[in-house]
């Protein structure tokens, strides 16, 4: 990759570009491209048109919504998680109704209670969408798991991949409050999760996790060792709030914005190149902006939902053009050459991607503020 070029605008009336560049600054340039810009990319083992993917939402729980996805060009679809609860509640409910049945008639002999076993008590509208969507849309449908516990997943894990998912996010979502559970028990029980998911799924599968680890590197690397083909960074944990008029406590959604994208953006420059696994950054995706630092930062696809909550499916056609124009005007002749160009292992100061970067941004807001 050549040193560097300066830039002072690379589409015009951008209001992104100083975001990213600024004036003067000197950005690293790919080399000159020659031939077709090659927006594809590899995740999982699989092979995207480009790195914006849609991931869980209400767009992607239902097959208009996905072909809306499919034709705006997104390089894969995250269907919305089949959770843990709905697993375990629904197969309760067969349950039930089996026995109600078999009380019914008591002339019936021991055969005619069928084994739970083999009776399928899980969503079938779930299974019915990864069926359809895998066989109508032109990209990877990528099914997602919920929970915490070994429990079913494996069973469900084979199912997904006999519907057509071309690969299974398992999202981890724990919170960690009872009082006699370590965290070195937490961790334990998630890798052991991904083992078992892992050695019942025949598709590559991504394990999409919260920040909060107290060593997030390590447990990064023993999720990979565990099996996992990818990791996605981070889950974004939805807080509850509390309504002081009924005084009681209540859900409450906040979509994302830019400012969001630091976090994740941060550990995909640290974990670029150190662990054997694909890097999914998700959180703060809303412009093409976004989209170019995440792969600057070592990120192989970035992932969005509350951008196209907002703006609509057409809007993963901005991100994938500006990140088209993006490439052109730098040289680089496809999105593979420019991931990682800013992780941590690729830049001058890499103390810069931790607490040195604390330090640094008092330091800046104070010499900012000395007018006071």
């Amino acid at each position: 990759m050549s040193a560097g070029r300066r830039i002072t605008g690379f589409l015009p009336d951008d209001p992104e570009e100083e975001a990213l560049a600024g004036p003067g600054l000197v950005i690293p340039s790919g080399p000159a491209a020659e031939g077709p810009l090659e927006l594809s990319t590899d995740y999982l083992g699989l092979e995207l048109r480009n790195p914006v993917v849609a991931s869980a939402s209400p767009l992607t729980g239902h097959l208009e919504g996905l072909q809306a996805l499919d034709a705006a060009g997104v390089g894969a679809v995250v269907l919305p998680s089949l959770f843990e609860e709905q697993i375990a509640h629904e197969a309760e409910v067969s349950a039930e109704l089996t026995h109600r049945e078999s009380e019914a008639h008591p002339e019936a002999t021991s055969g005619y209670t069928p084994a739970l076993d083999d009776y399928n008590a899980g969503p079938h509208r779930y299974l019915r969408l990864v069926r359809d969507a895998s066989a109508t849309l032109s990209m990877p449908v990528i099914a997602s798991l919920n929970g915490v516990t070994a429990g079913g997943w494996t069973r469900y894990a084979a199912m997904l991949a006999d519907a057509g998912a071309s690969a299974i996010e398992l999202n981890v979502y724990r919170v960690a409050a009872d009082l006699d559970v370590s965290g070195r028990q937490v961790e334990q029980e998630t890798l052991e999760l991904v083992e078992a998911v892992r050695a019942a799924s025949r598709v590559p599968i991504a394990v999409k996790v919260g920040p909060h680890w107290s060593a997030f590197a390590n447990m990064a690397r023993r999720i990979a060792d565990a099996g996992a083909d990818g990791i996605v960074l981070f889950n974004r944990f939805y807080q509850p709030d509390i309504d002081v008029d009924r005084m009681a406590v209540e859900p409450h959604l906040v979509l994302s914005d830019s400012d969001e994208l630091r976090l994740p953006l941060r550990w995909c420059a640290i974990l670029h190149g150190r662990i054997d696994a694909s890097l999914a950054l998700t959180t703060g995706v809303h412009r093409g902006v976004d989209v170019v630092k995440g792969l600057l930062a070592g990120a192989d696809v970035v992932m969005t939902t509350s951008s196209l909550l907002k703006h609509g499916p057409e809007h993963a056609t901005v991100l994938i053009d500006h990140l088209r124009a993006w490439l052109e005007v730098r040289g680089y002749a496809s999105v593979r050459e420019m991931i990682g160009a800013v992780s941590q292992q690729k830049v001058p100061d890499p103390a810069a991607f931790e607490r040195a970067n604390y330090l640094a941004t008092l330091t800046r807001y104070a010499n900012e503020r000395k007018g006071w």
